[in-house]
């Protein structure tokens, strides 16, 4: 590699880095869960509260997308090798069970982003869910959500069975 490039690099990570940073430091920081509302594009979210999430199943549109390397909503940093996925109004994180309902597989991801904002879209997935799924190449498959927990370490909560 050209020391062109290794500087251009380094230059890119460094922004990526204090990007990330500077995303997580102008947000308080969550405790246990991150529910609070927000706007994008002029439109209004209202994330559940933990109980509701806890029961929440939902059969939708799934597709996905490439968040390699970036800083999900709690200031993760999400890789393409990971199951993650992104959700409008699910407290964060969570867990969930996704399953393909066109082939039956399913895998369970943390749902660490917000997300997806395209009409008739449900949740969006990390590509290696999408891969674990068999959607990867057709981009879009018909899912059901059903969440497991809410909320990590002293904070995290169970579905009840």
């Amino acid at each position: 590699m050209s020391r062109i490039a290794q500087r251009l690099l380094a230059a890119w990570m460094a922004l990526t880095v204090t990007a990330c940073q500077q995303h997580y430091a102008a947000q308080p920081p969550y405790r246990g869960y991150k529910m609070a509302p927000y706007t994008l594009k002029g439109m209004r979210f209202v994330p559940m509260n933990v109980d509701q999430a806890l029961r929440y199943s939902a059969v939708g549109i799934a597709s996905h997308y490439e968040a390699n390397g970036a800083c999900g909503a709690i200031g993760e940093r999400l890789y393409r090798n990971q199951y993650y996925a992104a959700h409008r109004t699910l407290p964060l994180p969570c867990t969930a069970r996704i399953t393909n309902l066109e082939n039956g597989q399913s895998c369970t991801v943390r749902v660490a982003d917000r997300g997806p904002y395209i009409a008739g879209r449900l949740i969006d997935v990390s590509t290696a869910v999408a891969h674990k799924l068999r959607f990867h190449h057709n981009g879009l498959a018909r899912v059901r959500i059903d969440v497991l927990s809410v909320g990590d370490g002293p904070y995290k909560r169970t579905r009840p069975r």
